[in-house]
């Protein structure tokens, strides 16, 4: 029988949790990149359903993580978003804990 080392306690007070879902998780990671992306856009680079991206964009522009702009271009509504100041800060400060996670668990 193989010796099991003992597990290390990790703590993952750091992570945000409302950056948890892989969904959000996708759209601030696009939102970071660029700075407006349209509804549609993030749909069809996401995979997602119309009302699977809007709940999950809601939640986002609830907690101020993104803001949201509506117009017409040639008549038609055109919704796109992007981060906030306070939402890139807090998706890369989430990012930057979840890599120290893993440089953890790593070694």
């Amino acid at each position: 029988m193989k010796d099991v080392l003992p597990l290390t306690t990790v703590s993952i007070d750091g992570l945000n949790k409302l950056f948890n879902h892989r969904t959000r998780m996708g759209i601030m990671a696009i939102l970071l990149v660029n700075d407006w992306v349209d509804f549609v856009s993030l749909r069809d680079a996401l995979d997602l359903t119309d009302g699977s991206l809007a709940s999950h964009l809601k939640a986002l522009v609830k907690e101020e993580q993104i803001e949201v702009e509506k117009k017409f271009v040639e008549d038609k509504p055109k919704t796109s978003y992007r981060a906030t100041p306070e939402g890139r800060k807090a998706f890369e400060a989430h990012l930057a804990e979840l890599e120290s996670f893993i440089r953890r668990i790593d070694n």
